[in-house]
């Protein structure tokens, strides 16, 4: 993979500017019907959700109330992983999206959710909603391509560090709630000089992650064992358990749904002026879906249509599946290619560009040698594609995907 603009096949060459914005017009009315349309039973869905969640903890911390007994061990880590993934997926991640603000609703809103997670609510929209939604996959401003710490396009510079990165992403797999506040604190970046360090707005969020990672620590680790009285031991390996398979399976949805084969990445330059349209076809090359069963697309947090999703961050998470068919019917019809797949394709296609970005090519040792930048492809003129952003060098315009931004603006 390398950024679309230099593919010796551009895979939307075919398509005008007036192509290009009759996708923009056609989304815009989608999403203008499906908005005006929620309701009730849009309602009624997140909020059974998040009674059956709730249920769901509760029943399996009491279960581990007798953790000592194997069988209510496992019985209780199950159901205590599950209610963590359906927490973090269905309902953290799609509130804080702003996808259920329009419920009035003070218990289920943007701006009042904190998730069973060691990132701050706060601080993780800022790097999610703001910065990735805004630039999906545009390297050099989404640092979602790679969390900071792996190379997952040729275009990003190789460096002998890189030959680790499959032990990284292992890593931070396991550890993935900690590598995602990190990242949301832009910790090895604010780290590097003793200016960054002492930035007042970097010590205070830093603290502000310590605090949460305390309360997190407590509840899981102190606060729950202690209550399960002889059991205590065997409820903190159930809580263990429980956050690691949360990670295992969130961090690779989300690898799913940006670094499989067929995702496209841009240059910064191919974003200058970009308008709607183009803001639109962006989100859906670069994106990735799965397939599979009802419960699967639930347990995902309907990010299994990360394609739909990244069109439309606000549209409550339960019309995905409902609009996933006209999608990729507007794909068809435009030549573009729906990239999707089932769950164990998906990642292994992640993970195989995890370990093939890890090793250099040739021209990456030969820049090396030269003192060159060290890309991983050789430096061809940008195929600009008439009428695309990176022909006109305008300002940049990203498009916004706050909640209240995309209203107006989307």
């Amino acid at each position: 993979m390398t950024v679309m603009e230099k593919k010796d096949v551009n895979p939307v060459a075919h398509l005008s500017p007036e192509d290009i914005e009759a996708i923009g017009a056609e989304l815009d009315a989608l999403r203008d019907e499906i908005m005006s349309s929620r309701g009730e039973r849009d309602s009624a869905y997140i909020r059974k959700v998040i009674s059956t969640q709730r249920r769901l903890e509760l029943g399996s911390r009491a279960v581990l109330l007798f953790s000592l007994f194997p069988p209510a061990w496992v019985v209780g880590t199950v159901g205590l992983s599950i209610a963590k993934i359906i927490e973090n997926m269905e309902i953290g991640h799609n509130v804080m999206h702003g996808q259920w603000d329009w419920m009035r609703d003070p218990k289920i809103h943007s701006t009042t959710w904190e998730w069973d997670n060691a990132s701050p609510a706060e601080q993780w929209k800022h790097a999610h909603n703001e910065v990735h939604h805004t630039y999906t996959n545009v390297v050099g401003r989404d640092n979602d391509l790679g969390y900071g710490i792996m190379r997952v396009d040729e275009d990003q510079k190789w460096t002998p560090g890189l030959l680790a990165q499959p032990l990284y992403n292992f890593i931070n797999m396991c550890f993935f709630e900690y590598g995602i506040a990190a990242y949301d604190l832009q910790l090895g970046r604010n780290l590097k000089t003793k200016k960054r360090r002492r930035d007042p707005k970097f010590k205070a969020a830093y603290r502000q992650v310590l605090k949460k990672i305390g309360r997190q620590m407590l509840k899981d680790y102190v606060i729950h064992p202690a209550l399960s009285g002889p059991s205590f031991l065997t409820t903190i390996l159930a809580n263990m358990t429980a956050n690691l398979v949360r990670n295992v399976w969130t961090h690779s949805v989300i690898m799913c749904g940006h670094f499989p084969n067929g995702v496209e990445t841009f240059s910064k330059t191919s974003i200058e002026g970009e308008t709607r349209g183009e803001w639109y076809l962006r989100q859906m090359l670069g994106s990735a879906n799965i397939r599979g069963s009802k419960f699967m697309h639930f347990m995902t947090g309907n990010l299994s249509h990360q394609i739909e999703h990244h069109l439309f961050p606000d549209m409550p998470s339960n019309r995905y599946a409902e609009i996933a068919p006209r999608i990729r019917d507007l794909f068809q019809r435009y030549g573009l290619t729906y990239t999707t797949g089932p769950l164990p394709m998906q990642v292994a296609s992640a993970w195989y560009k995890v370990f093939r970005l890890a090793l250099p090519t040739k021209e990456d040792l030969r820049q090396r040698r030269e003192g060159g930048r060290g890309t991983g492809a050789p430096r061809r003129p940008s195929k600009r594609v008439e009428g695309h952003a990176s022909a006109r060098r305008a300002p940049v315009t990203a498009a916004p995907v706050t909640a209240t931004a995309m209203t107006a603006t989307h």
